[in-house]
């Protein structure tokens, strides 16, 4: 077996670096679900032009050989299902503000019950330029 063969992820990410880490984890042989928005999807979906048909080429060219399920995390339902995913997933990978997880149920004290658990962090907390550095809040 190669190192990561039969891998599977959950991608709650959004916008770039999150995307681009699960597309890495979720080469061929790997199994992906990218969560989304209900009516709204992936921020990156309207990331354009350029297009392929009617999608946004930046949103194609991260979330290949993923499969896309719409999900509501805030609803019972969606939380019920998000839970069995992460229940059967070898990885969790999510790029939410701090704390997020947490209101919704699902920080580290409950991922850490699934069986075959592990998670990823892609977080950016502040950045600026050299003319206006960032401020950071205490």
């Amino acid at each position: 077996m190669r190192p990561l063969e039969g891998l599977r992820v959950v991608d709650l990410t959004r916008v770039l670096s999150g995307p681009y880490c699960t597309m890495q984890l979720e080469r061929p042989r790997r199994r992906g679900d990218q969560v989304e928005q209900p009516g709204k999807g992936d921020d990156t979906r309207a990331f354009a032009p350029p297009y392929q048909g009617d999608e946004a080429a930046y949103f194609l060219s991260v979330n290949r050989n993923k499969k896309s399920v719409t999900l509501d995390m805030k609803s019972e339902a969606g939380k019920e299902v998000l839970g069995r995913l992460i229940d059967v997933s070898d990885v969790l990978v999510e790029n939410f503000r701090p704390g997020a997880m947490d209101r919704l149920g699902f920080g580290l004290l409950r991922c850490t019950r699934a069986p075959r658990w592990s998670t990823a962090r892609s977080r950016i907390w502040r950045h600026g330029t050299a003319e206006r550095p960032a401020r950071l809040r205490a």
